[in-house]
């Protein structure tokens, strides 16, 4: 696709053309003075739709940029080169600017306007001016140098035909002919004889030419950045579902796509010999249990032609459920910390929600805490509710007993070990950091805090001590001392803390001096 036909000239361009060949054409048969008048409105003219331009222009350098900052490996080629253009044309437009102010000058002297427009020039028909500053000052010639190489500098950077040959047309700088047919240079056709206000209005002519051809190309150089994006070589069908496994009563929904279409294409979507919505979504109702099978076809235009792509999909169809183990034991403990692994086929687990009323609730390392409170019955039910087709439905429930934590056991920790063993080295027993703890053993099922405290030392001796806390406190380790091997001392009357706050008597432990 050509450049131009992304760029064309508006009917506003068109016309201000127009009026400057006519003024030309008549300014050259010496048509009365009146008509330098007309230039004013041309060059009022060529300002304003210079704004216009340039306002279309930042749009273009926004998109790139965006563009670029997207995807700086893809763009950076043509980016560099738009840099380019922008630079060149600001030097170029800047450098024309210069040269007005340089001739209105001139003419006006101290009532001269920096940046002046033909109807603010006030020797707007002086004829001399132009002459002297750009034929024999010499200035005219390098502008013409100017002109050629940023010419020649869109064309290399637009590298497309019909941009070039509009890039030559408008940026020409070749001698023509005058009115009587003889050939004269470039620079006489613009500044010999010619008065201020003809001069100053080509002269913005050529900056209204460098800001639509620095936009027509840098247009040029965007739609390169896409252009391996539609020169495919393989052209295919896809299925992309929201799920390939879908609870029965709920909606199967797929995205079927046609890989490496472009905006400028419509493609049709059948299944089953059916023709569906234009955006190529498959939606339908799930119903009876198992593996659905559909097939269908995209169709499209290419070279005038209809082509099409088949495709074939599927997807499960599966009953509500939800599944819930307790991974301690099947039932629940009052205050305790209940942990449940919980999930529903095809639905991820923070899509989900868990309710058991009586009882507190979190997530934690993956799994669901549940907490019975102290008060309520004997069973709980367990609720499972999952995110689906963006609304909350119930995927099953489950009920649960619920019960006291049952007793543990007491056991004498040695150096943070649970012993086993009856007899008991006096050394480890008379260790003050050695304690007594309420456990469930290293193979209980479930394992919970419990706090000791208090309990009492009954020796063969008969002496008895009442402690508070888990340890034996000195007056008992000083009778223990002078205990023979054999002896046995009984923990007895063991009081402990569960999580659930109850204080409860754990059995006696007897231990034998070894």
């Amino acid at each position: 696709m050509g450049g131009a036909k992304n760029c064309p000239e508006t009917p506003r361009q068109r016309m201000i053309g127009m009026m400057y060949l006519v003024l030309t054409a008549m300014l050259a048969l010496n048509v009365s003075a009146a008509i330098l008048n007309g230039y004013l409105q041309v060059d009022e003219s060529l300002h304003a739709t210079i704004e216009t331009t340039e306002s279309g222009n930042i749009d273009v350098y926004e998109r790139f940029s965006n563009a670029y900052s997207q995807n700086p490996g893809k763009t950076q080629e043509w980016y560099d080169k738009a840099m380019r253009v922008k630079e060149e044309s600001d030097n170029l437009y800047k450098y024309i600017a210069d040269f007005k102010d340089a001739i209105v000058f001139l003419a006006d002297g101290d009532k001269a306007v920096k940046g002046a427009t033909v109807r603010q020039i006030k020797k707007r028909d002086d004829t001399n001016i132009p002459h002297q500053y750009g034929i024999n000052e010499g200035h005219a010639t390098e502008l013409k140098n100017r002109i050629g190489a940023y010419r020649e500098l869109l064309k290399e950077v637009a590298d497309d035909p019909e941009v070039n040959e509009d890039i030559d047309k408008m940026f020409a700088t070749a001698p023509g002919q005058n009115a009587d047919g003889k050939q004269i240079s470039w620079e006489q056709t613009v500044f010999e004889e010619m008065p201020v206000c003809a001069t100053i209005t080509v002269l913005t002519k050529i900056q209204n030419d460098i800001r639509t051809y620095e936009g027509k190309t840098v247009q040029v150089l965007l739609n390169k950045t896409d252009a391996g994006d539609v020169r495919v070589n393989k052209m295919g069908a896809y299925i992309i579902p929201s799920s390939e496994y879908v609870l029965r009563g709920s909606r199967y929904r797929a995205q079927i796509i046609l890989a490496g279409i472009d905006s400028t294409k419509s493609p049709e979507y059948y299944i089953n010999g059916e023709k569906i919505n234009d955006n190529g979504i498959y939606e339908v109702v799930a119903s009876g249990i198992g593996e659905k099978h559909y097939k269908g076809q995209i169709a499209y235009q290419h070279l005038g032609e209809t082509v099409y792509l088949p495709f074939e999909g599927k997807y499960t169809v599966g009953e509500p459920t939800a599944t819930i183990s307790n991974t301690d034991l099947n039932i629940m403990y009052r205050g305790y910390n209940n942990p449940f692994s919980i999930s529903v086929p095809g639905v991820s687990s923070d899509k989900l929600q868990v309710r058991c009323q009586g009882a507190s609730i979190m997530k934690q390392n993956g799994l669901w805490i549940i907490k019975p409170g102290s008060g309520g019955g004997d069973k709980m039910t367990i609720e499972v509710l999952a995110e689906v087709d963006g609304r909350m439905s119930v995927m099953g429930s489950q009920v649960y007993r619920v019960k006291r934590l049952p007793k543990p056991d007491a056991y004498f920790e040695i150096n943070g070990h649970l012993s086993e063993e009856t007899k008991i080295a006096r050394a480890a027993l008379l260790n003050p950091s050695n304690r007594i703890v309420a456990s469930y053993g290293a193979d209980g099922l479930i394992q919970a805090k419990f706090t000791i405290t208090g309990f009492q030392v009954k020796l063969p001796t008969g002496a008895s001590f009442n402690i508070k806390g888990d340890k034996l406190d000195a007056k008992s380790l000083e009778a223990i001392k002078k205990l023979k091997q054999g002896n046995m001392v009984n923990l007895q009357y063991i009081k402990a803390v569960g999580p659930d706050g109850r204080e409860i008597q754990l059995r006696g432990l007897p231990i034998e001096l070894n």
